[in-house]
């Protein structure tokens, strides 16, 4: 993550900072939330006005037509009885048509529903002027059955008016529930990219800090203890990371302290191994007078013995050098087949000395790996198969390879390794019983050290043994990572 997102303040603890982001994250979540809420409920107050309108349309609509019917049908029976106590009864129907208009005029009507609604009202006003106060204090029964059948068509209008307004308001509803959907679908998708992006940010954000602590690791792991571990984010990860540094600083003081010993005891030694090696010369090359043939024999025993720890001596620091080169490879694309024929090559001499043939089946094959490094894994093994082969024994290696790792087996038609020394072959110093002509000395490093380089690439290798000779097996990934 670059510097420019990670955040200046950090809270107090990783919990706190997990807490924090799943906070943030649900911000968004919860604000969408509220406004679903706010719209549902907005919705659900639109529909219930709805509802109550085209009810309170339909009750006062049917309500009217009543009342003009009670009109027609007291207007009919004054015509035919002229009885005063119908102008009374038609004062109390009136009374109500007035006051049930007012109350349907009082909904939400548009331009055409309040004309039908007037041209109603005024038709009604009409025919109450025909029946009480006629033109001329003469009623026009005419006048009047046609003023009272206009009123009675007019009601059909009225009746009308509940199912436009019903209609009307399903429809607004309709619109509405539209409107509110694609809003909340719009809502849906910018929460959730919001909630992504707020997620991925602090993805990043937390995950720097184990980020941090895995490199330092791997650093250690890789014993490079020269750069400082710093690792940011919460208090109790910084402090962690201030652990890891303070790990760092100790183990670069040991390592110093162990390579002080090493070298000072191998100044130690050779001090007086070299004062023991020219003491032997000297009586070898009997300066200090002739020697007797025991005496030889005692002689040649101390120089031989004396070469021997000598060489144990540079091994053992060789060994300690080979351990941490092990930690630190410099991995590039290497070419095995051409590795595999200049390791045969160098010891071409040494096989052509023994009348010994090494035998290569090495089909191209790329990996990367510590080019050196493999070198010496394939020297060692080289190396011992020709120096446990008998004189006129045939040595191979064989290459293989797979999808994911290429192996490589180098035999020999030696004496074989024991079954029971096959899983100590590869510790430090040590060395088997099996033997090649004569008396084979070595300081048991080789095989360690060929182990340690093998394991730093993340591969295996294995000793598999009969009377015939042995069979020792590299298996290696091609990748770096990978598994063999």
């Amino acid at each position: 993550m670059s510097p420019q997102l990670a955040p200046k303040h950090f809270p107090r603890s990783f919990l706190k900072l997990l807490v924090a982001g799943f906070l943030l994250v649900a911000l968004p979540l919860a604000m969408a939330l509220m406004f679903s809420a706010l719209n549902t409920e907005r919705l659900a107050q639109q529909a219930q006005n709805a509802v109550f309108n085209a009810a309170q349309a339909a009750r006062a609509s049917r309500s009217l037509v009543n009342r003009i019917s009670s009109i027609e049908r007291i207007a009919h029976q004054y015509i035919v009885l002229a009885d005063p106590e119908l102008i009374a009864d038609y004062a109390r129907v009136r009374k109500s048509f007035r006051v049930v208009s007012i109350e349907l005029s009082r909904l939400p009507l548009d331009a055409d529903q309040v004309a039908a609604l007037n041209r109603t009202i005024d038709q009604e006003q009409k025919l109450h002027d025909l029946l009480v106060a006629p033109a001329g204090g003469k009623l026009d029964a005419k006048l009047v059955r046609s003023s009272a059948g206009d009123l009675a068509e007019s009601a059909y209008e009225v009746l009308a008016i509940s199912y436009v307004i019903a209609d009307r308001e399903v429809e607004r509803l309709r619109t509405s529930a539209e409107l509110v959907r694609e809003r909340m679908s719009l809502l849906l998708i910018v929460t959730l990219a919001l909630a992504m992006a707020i997620a991925l940010i602090l993805t990043r954000i937390i995950a720097r800090p184990i980020r941090e602590l895995d490199a330092a690791i791997r650093q250690l792991g890789s014993a490079d203890f020269t750069r400082p571990i710093r690792v940011t984010g919460p208090d109790d990860l910084q402090y962690l990371g201030e652990r890891l540094d303070w790990l760092r600083r100790r183990l670069t003081e040991l390592e110093a302290q162990k390579n002080r010993f090493l070298r000072h005891i191998s100044h130690e030694l050779k001090t007086p191994l070299t004062a023991l090696r020219e003491g032997a010369e000297l009586l070898h090359d009997e300066v200090g007078g002739p020697l007797a043939p025991q005496q030889k024999k005692v002689v040649a025993i101390l120089r031989e013995n004396s070469v021997k720890l000598q060489r144990m001596i540079e091994d053992l620091l060789d060994y300690q050098r080979a351990l941490h080169a092990a930690a630190t490879l410099e991995r590039q694309p290497v070419r095995l087949e051409i590795l595999l024929r200049e390791v045969a090559d160098a010891h071409a001499l040494e096989a052509q000395a023994k009348r010994q043939t090494v035998e290569l089946i090495v089909p191209p094959a790329s990996i990367e790996a510590d080019g050196e490094k493999l070198r010496t894994v394939f020297d060692n093994l080289v190396g011992n198969a020709l120096k446990f082969t008998p004189e006129g024994g045939r040595i191979s290696i064989a290459l293989t390879e797979d999808a994911e790792s290429v192996s490589v087996a180098v035999c020999d038609t030696g004496p074989g390794v024991p079954a029971d020394e096959r899983r100590s072959i590869f510790d430090t110093f040590f060395r088997g019983r099996a033997q090649g002509q004569g008396r084979v000395e070595g300081s048991g490093l080789g095989l360690a050290i060929a182990r340690e380089f093998v394991q730093a690439h993340g591969g295996t290798i294995g000793v598999a043994s009969d009377s015939s000779g042995s069979r020792f097996s590299v298996v290696l990934p091609r990748h770096a990572g990978g598994a063999a």
